[in-house]
Parts: structure tokens; C-alpha cells; sequence
């Protein structure tokens, strides 16, 4: 079969699409055959190996040398155990844990995955595990009618899910994104836009109730400062630098100024994105598509997502 490779960190020209031997499922696996795979942050993350996290399980090296988690597509055999699909059935979810995506076929684990909605094309499908259930966990608990909500990477895949979402939940939404993604956030429901690299979001004098930042950079005192009384920070994503703030001195200051920070934990599984494809069916939450490319085109699809240059998903067919 053909698949995206690489061998060692770096930018997108060390990836290379080779012919290599089809995947046997193990006990709780099964073998897909790939029909879209959306390209995802930790996907540029892991080819870079940057920030530091990227590299858990592969410190010197790739732990996997195909990327590509959230996949869509048919299951062609199954493994020992897997007792919810049988071949033939189409299915979508997020394979972070084996990647592989961006190849004609893959390995993927039970538990990962999902029946793929009727209502939904492959491509569609893909764009939805991980960058949905980040969109859910951060908007399903602090958001009420009402809220004042900041979104900072508002223009990429988890951002677009998360305005919609929390404006279905009556709250007034700003966006933060660069320059080229302003009437982009508007058109999705943002009701203020701000663009990063002109405006200092973290001063406002009115501040948000929530901020769910998917791009975490500044410091804690920054992001307090934005944050209401009450309210409720949460990031993912960022620098390890500012990840390691918000754990330690995130958790003094919530302690002292009655304000929640932290860092947003996204379970693994169906249950944490199949909720936002029922939504998607049924036409109350928007998917946009920015482009798509094939498996030649995987470092050029990577690059338009770690650049920050895509409005929404990126999706890559593998034929």
C-alpha cells in the first residue's frame, strides 16, 4: 500500500510517500481502508517534534511513521475481539494513539472508533473526532446564556466547532486568529473578531467569562487579566512553557482570585465527538472544509495547517 512516511523531525520536506506492507489487525484492532483523513495541529506537532510533548514515545525519533489520526473510511478486517464492526461497515474517529491516516490503510483501535453517520460524507466525518470533542469539553461546561467567550485560534478546526457551539448556547463569542481569517470567524457566528498580531486580546475592558485558548503563548497574569470574576480559562495546545504556567502558577491564582484555570482534558473515545456529529447531521452545526489534497499532497496539506493559514478543516483522500 501507499503511505506518507518520515524517519526523523523536521519541516514537511522529510516526508516521503512509500510503498509498504499491508497491516495485519491485532486482538482489538482492525484494518481500514482510508478514505479521508483531516489534518490536525498535533499532526504539524508531530512532524516538527515540536513543542516537547510532540515527542512522548519517540524522543529521538518518530514513535509512528505515518501521521494522520482522525481517519474515515471502511473496515476491511478485523482482529481477535473486536466484537462493534465487522468489514464492510463505515466508521470515523480519532486514532491518536496509532496515527497512521495518511496512507490507503490503517491500523485502528476499537475503541477509537465510531460508525460514520449516513448523513455524512467521509471527508466530513474525518474533521470531526478530535477537533469536535476539543470543541465540546471547552464550551459544555462554562458556557451559558449570556457568557461573554473568547476564543483564542478561532479560525482552525476546533475554533470553527467551538464558535458555533457556544453560540447555540447563547453566549456572545470573539474570535482571535490573524488577519487573513477575520470576516472568516464572522461568517462562522463570531460576533467580535481580533486579530493577534495587531490587538493584545488579554486587554479589554470587558472582560470574558470564558476563554478557551487553543493556542496557549501568554502568560497566567495575562490571561487573568482578561478573565472575569468567576470565570473559566481553559487551554490546550500552546507551548509547553505556558502549559507548564497554567498547571503550576495557573492553580495558585485560582486559589487566590476565585478565577478557574487550567488546562482542558479531552477523554479518548466515541462518546466525546459522536454528540457534535448528531448536531452536524442535523444541519446545527456547519462544517467547513478548507481544502483538500491527496497523499502526494500531505506535506503541502501539513504546512497550510501549521502555518495557520486554513479557515476551518483540511482534509486529505487517499484516492
Amino acid at each position: 500500500m501507499r503511505a506518507v512516511v518520515y524517519d526523523r523531525y523536521g519541516q514537511p520536506d522529510v516526508l516521503r510517500v512509500e510503498d509498504v506492507p499491508l497491516p495485519s489487525p491485532a486482538a482489538g484492532q482492525m484494518r481500514v481502508k482510508v478514505a479521508a483523513t483531516s489534518v490536525n495541529l498535533s499532526d504539524w506537532e508531530g512532524l516538527r517534534g515540536s513543542p516537547a510533548y510532540a515527542r512522548i514515545g519517540g524522543l529521538r525519533h518518530p514513535a509512528h511513521r505515518t501521521l494522520g489520526s482522525d481517519i474515515a473510511g471502511v473496515v476491511e478486517e478485523v482482529g481477535q475481539g473486536v466484537t462493534r464492526f465487522r468489514p464492510g461497515d463505515e466508521v470515523y474517529g480519532d486514532n491518536l494513539a496509532m496515527m497512521g491516516g495518511f496512507a490507503e490503510y490503517a491500523l485502528a483501535s476499537e475503541s477509537a472508533m465510531a460508525h460514520k453517520p449516513a448523513g455524512l460524507t467521509f471527508a466530513e466525518a474525518s474533521t470531526i473526532p478530535q477537533a469536535g470533542a476539543i470543541a465540546l469539553r471547552g464550551t459544555q461546561s462554562a458556557v451559558v446564556a449570556g457568557s461573554r467567550v473568547l476564543i483564542n485560534g478561532a479560525g482552525g478546526g476546533s475554533g470553527t466547532f467551538a464558535i458555533q457551539l457556544a453560540k447555540r448556547l447563547g453566549a456572545h463569542v470573539t474570535g482571535v486568529d490573524n488577519a487573513a481569517k477575520q470576516a472568516f470567524m464572522r461568517s462562522v457566528g463570531a460576533d467580535d473578531v481580533v486579530d493577534y498580531r495587531r490587538d493584545d486580546f488579554t486587554r479589554t475592558t470587558q472582560p470574558y467569562d470564558v476563554i478557551l485558548d487553543l493556542v496557549a503563548t501568554r502568560s497566567v497574569f495575562a490571561y487573568r487579566r482578561a478573565l472575569a470574576p468567576g470565570g473559566t480559562y481553559r487551554c490546550v495546545g500552546g507551548s509547553v512553557g505556558a502549559l507548564l504556567r497554567v498547571v503550576t502558577v495557573g492553580w495558585a491564582v485560582s486559589r487566590l482570585t476565585g478565577r478557574s484555570m487550567g488546562v482542558l482534558l479531552v477523554n479518548e473515545g466515541r462518546a466525546q465527538f459522536e454528540p457534535l456529529a448528531e448536531l452536524c447531521v442535523a444541519g446545527d452545526v456547519s462544517i467547513h472544509i478548507d481544502r483538500t489534497f491527496g497523499l502526494d499532497e500531505v506535506p503541502t496539506a501539513l504546512a497550510h495547517v501549521g502555518e495557520g493559514r486554513a479557515l476551518g478543516k483540511v482534509v486529505v483522500v487517499s484516492s
